[in-house]
């Protein structure tokens, strides 16, 4: 199979006819599937979904309601396309583009294209606080796209399965396939105003994007070394509490009362927190090599699958 398409879905019933005539109209001439994510929707996603669904439809349908990022990395590992692509279920991105995305992942040879909506239809509120994120991931992650929070991506099939996606982190998709290694670009898509139901996010969201960009920043430059993160600091600290510590005790062999010193606090605090910031990269060490030592395990539980049968459409 060439093409996967992975949307998530929580509470789209307005959304699903249109959706899926539009992505049926849309990829043509090409072998693909459509993979839908519910993600715990308590409208009348589900049924609307088995009412409209055809041939290509596969239907996922998560236990619970477990988040966008969750849903997503279910869809992709339910995928079977050489190429996949993610898209959100609100018809804000058009799947016009898909068949674009993918012409020119295979003429060009990309492993990720990702898209950058042009003539962005969102309010102002909504617009500011993701170029201030866009801003702050490009000069913390040195990942070079212009529109990180696009849903619309295509992903050769190796790098969708190794993103390793959980908690919060479809914002990062970009910077976690950099560190796989991929060869990314980006191109202009088309964007929509939400005419149907309503967004799922609110200005709340600008604070979990920054700090889950200081975890992304560790992850992509310390995961696999985190002694360099906490090493030299720790040294650092150590080392100067104990130079304060040896002259504090010249001073004393000297005749000196040092016990009231301000001094003496500062020399003890640096030698044992720094001792306490190495113990804590090797802590973090021990923890690295379980992690990369551990089986693989899914953070999501299926309730089950729905797919047309060929002699059903």
């Amino acid at each position: 199979m060439k093409l996967s398409i992975v949307i998530t879905l929580y509470n789209e019933e307005d959304n699903i006819k249109p959706l899926l005539a539009r992505v049926k109209e849309s990829v043509v001439d090409c072998d693909y599937e459509l993979v839908l994510v519910d993600d715990g929707s308590s409208d009348k996603t589900i049924p609307l979904v088995k009412k409209y669904a055809y041939e290509q439809v596969k239907l996922v349908e998560l236990n619970k309601n477990y988040g966008q990022t969750t849903a997503m990395s279910a869809g992709i590992r339910e995928a079977k396309g050489k190429y996949i692509v993610t898209l959100d279920g609100d018809l804000q991105n058009d799947p016009k583009d898909i068949p674009m995305l993918l012409e020119k992942a295979e003429k060009e040879d990309w492993d990720v294209v990702a898209g950058r909506r042009a003539n962005r239809q969102d309010i102002q509120l909504k617009k500011i606080p993701s170029r201030i994120a866009n801003g702050l991931i490009r000069a913390m992650t040195d990942v070079r796209l212009h529109d990180y929070g696009c849903t619309l991506k295509l992903f050769r099939q190796d790098i969708a399965k190794g993103l390793g996606l959980y908690g919060e982190m479809h914002r990062f998709i970009p910077v976690l396939a950099a560190m796989q290694g991929a060869r990314m670009t980006e191109v202009d898509v088309q964007h929509h105003a939400r005419i149907h139901g309503e967004s799922k996010y609110g200005i709340g969201r600008t604070f979990k994007v920054i700090s889950d960009l200081l975890f992304i920043v560790f992850f992509q430059k310390y995961f696999q070394r985190p002694m360099h993160l906490f090493g030299p600091p720790g040294i650092l600290f150590f080392f100067i509490g104990l130079i304060i510590n040896i002259y504090l005790l010249i001073v004393k062999l000297g005749g000196a009362d040092i016990g009231d010193r301000p001094l003496l606090i500062l020399g003890l605090i640096c030698l044992l927190g720094g001792l306490q910031i190495i113990l804590f990269g090797f802590l973090a060490e021990v923890l690295m090599r379980i992690y990369y030592e551990s089986q693989a395990k899914i953070n999501y539980k299926i309730k089950r699958i729905f797919q047309v049968n060929a002699s059903d459409s």
